[in-house]
C-alpha cells in the first residue's frame, strides 16, 4: 500500500463532541490541529437541548468546517428530555443542523430504563423521516431491538449506525436497512476481533470515519483524550484492515459523508 502523507488527504470526522467541556480549554487549537492534520470538515453530535445549542453556536462559528446534529442521546435523557421536543423539532430546521440524533438504545449502562430509549428513538426516526435529514444512530448491546424499531419505522432520509461495535452479523444487518457504518478508534483495538473482521466487509459507499471525540482515543492514542485530528490515524488502520490505499479511502469517506449529510448542499446555500 501507499505512504502517501495523510496531510496531503482530505478527511471528515463524521462524528465528535466538539461542545463538551473537556474542549473547553483549547477547542480552538483542537479545531486547527484537525485541519492542519487535512480534516477539512467535523460534525459535532447534539446529545440533548444545550448541547445541541452549543454545537449549532460551534457550527456559526466555523462555517463549512464545522455542522450540527439535533437530538437526545439514549444515556443523557435528563429533565429536558420530556419538555423538549417541540424545541428539537425547531432546532433540526437550523441551517446548521444536517442529521437527527443521536440516538438509539444503549443496555450496557443502567440509566435510562430500556421502554424510555425504545420510544424516544422512534420518535427520533419519526423526525428524521419528516424532516428529511439522516439518522446518527448508537447502539450498544442493543442490535436486536434497534434493528427491528429501524425496520418498522424506516430511514427515508438515510442514517449512519455511529461507532459501529457489532461483527459481521450486525454489519450485514445494518446494510440490509440501507444504513451506512461509522467506525471509530476502536477498530485501532486488537481486542475488537469481531469488528475487526467486519470492517473488510462494509461495501466502499457505506462506510464512514469517525473521533467520536473526546471518547476513543485510537492507537497510538489510546488513554488520551481524544480530538478530531486522531481521525486520521483510525483510517490508517482502516485501510490496512480493508487492504486499500489510504488515498483511496479518504476519497470515498470524504464523499459519502458529504452525501449522507448533504454538505455539498449546505456549503452552497451557505
Amino acid at each position: 500500500m501507499s505512504h502517501l502523507k495523510s496531510t496531503t488527504l482530505s478527511w471528515i470526522d463524521s462524528h465528535a463532541h466538539l461542545d463538551f467541556d473537556r474542549f473547553d480549554d483549547d477547542r480552538a487549537e483542537v479545531i486547527a490541529r484537525a485541519q492542519e492534520r487535512g480534516v477539512k470538515k467535523m460534525i459535532s453530535i447534539g446529545t440533548h437541548i444545550s448541547s445541541t445549542l452549543r454545537a449549532i453556536k460551534l457550527a456559526e462559528r466555523y462555517p463549512q468546517v464545522i455542522y450540527a446534529t439535533a437530538g437526545f442521546h439514549p444515556l443523557y435523557m435528563d429533565d429536558d428530555h420530556d419538555h423538549g421536543w417541540s424545541q428539537l423539532e425547531i432546532l433540526i430546521q437550523h441551517p446548521s443542523v444536517v442529521g437527527v440524533g443521536e440516538t438509539g438504545l444503549d443496555y450496557y449502562y443502567d440509566k435510562t430504563p430500556p421502554a424510555q430509549q425504545r420510544q424516544s428513538f422512534r420518535e427520533h426516526l419519526k423526525l428524521s423521516n419528516r424532516f428529511q435529514k439522516p439518522i446518527v444512530i448508537h447502539i450498544r448491546d442493543a442490535f436486536d431491538d434497534a434493528y427491528r424499531i429501524i425496520e418498522e419505522e424506516g430511514v427515508t432520509a438515510g442514517g449512519v449506525v455511529h461507532c459501529f461495535t457489532g461483527g459481521v452479523k450486525e454489519c450485514q444487518r445494518a446494510l440490509e436497512l440501507g444504513l451506512y457504518i461509522s467506525i471509530s478508534g476502536i477498530a485501532t483495538f486488537k481486542s475488537a476481533k469481531a469488528l475487526r473482521q467486519a470492517v473488510p466487509l462494509i461495501p466502499k459507499d457505506r462506510l464512514l470515519l469517525e473521533t467520536d471525540a473526546p471518547f476513543l482515543a485510537p492507537t497510538p492514542h489510546r488513554g488520551n483524550r481524544n480530538e478530531p485530528s486522531y481521525v486520521v490515524d483510525t483510517a490508517s488502520c482502516v485501510a490496512q484492515l480493508r487492504e486499500t490505499e489510504l488515498a483511496q479511502l479518504a476519497h470515498e469517506t470524504y464523499d459519502n459523508t458529504l452525501m449522507l449529510f448533504n454538505l455539498d448542499k449546505m456549503d452552497f446555500s451557505l
